[in-house]
């Protein structure tokens, strides 16, 4: 993983409790965590939606990966949405 490295910069923190850190975060999400009275430390984070976050398990991703390369390998055809559509007909 790569360091960067930067010169300390000051901030104001704005009368509504806002603190910019530039266009190029615009729209992130960030985890900040206060290690101890007016230490912050402030991290870039991705949020997983709890009823998302099973696809994350190593094995339901590979799982995932091996069903998305087999629907790539054998692409729909008319054919079987008709068969499909008369077995539901026949089923109902």
């Amino acid at each position: 993983m790569a360091t960067v490295t930067s010169h300390p910069t000051v901030k104001v923190i704005g009368a509504n409790g806002q603190l910019s850190f530039g266009k190029r975060f615009a729209g992130r999400q960030v985890l900040i965590e206060e290690q101890e009275p007016g230490v912050w430390l402030v991290r870039t984070a991705t949020v997983v939606p709890d009823n998302e976050r099973w696809l994350h398990l190593p094995q339901h991703a590979a799982d995932l990966e091996q069903a998305l390369a087999w629907a790539q390998a054998n692409p729909p055809e008319d054919a079987d949405a008709v068969t499909l559509l008369e077995k539901m007909h026949g089923a109902a």
